[in-house]
């Protein structure tokens, strides 16, 4: 299996931000074919210690080889053109193959 897992920095706005991720961003990105899955962890933050983030998105696909056809077709394009949309904080993208430690 192989993971992108996407850090979106604290934005201007938390509740448009969310907003906009369920009501446009989620449609618009579910299109692209090859995706096997999508995880997301909204980040709890303290007002006397805020978090640079508000939410990593994880993205599965078969194959660093199906992540990257997916990212490149015109759904996997939309979906990254939308960032510019709603993301007024940072936005960081990580990759790799995902690996099961068993204990």
């Amino acid at each position: 299996m192989y993971r992108m897992t996407i850090l979106y920095g604290a934005p201007d706005d938390p509740a448009g931000f969310r907003d906009y991720y369920y009501d446009k961003h989620i449609p618009l990105a579910a299109k692209m074919s090859g995706l096997t899955g999508w995880n997301l962890s909204w980040v709890d933050s303290d007002p006397a210690d805020p978090s640079p983030y508000i939410l990593i998105a994880e993205l599965y696909a078969e194959a660093k080889e199906a992540m990257d056809r997916m990212l490149a077709s015109p759904e996997g394009q939309a979906a990254r053109a939308d960032l510019d949309n709603f993301v007024t904080g940072t936005v960081t993208f990580l990759s790799g193959a995902e690996e099961q430690v068993d204990f």
